[in-house]
């Protein structure tokens, strides 16, 4: 993970969301006081939503079982 300092992240700001939102690679930002870390919206929705879906008993031995379960043995019925 590139890390950079509050003062160079100020400076580069913009083009920082845009090559975290592009690359998906976080960027730690180190301040005098504190340290944060910078990722792009989507990556940070998709975290909050492994850690929801994985939080559910038996979910995440459900998603395991079913990613073994061949194509042809799944159903293929959508309901739009």
């Amino acid at each position: 993970m590139t890390s950079i300092t509050a003062t160079e992240a100020r400076k580069r700001l913009y083009k920082l969301l845009d090559e975290v939102a592009q690359s998906h690679e976080p960027v730690q930002i180190a301040g005098k006081r504190n340290s944060a870390v910078l990722i792009s919206e989507d990556d940070w929705r998709s975290i909050q939503e492994t850690l929801y879906l994985t939080s559910i008993p038996g979910m995440r031995e459900s998603i395991l079982a079913g990613m073994k379960t061949p194509e042809d043995e799944c159903e293929t019925e959508l309901n739009w």
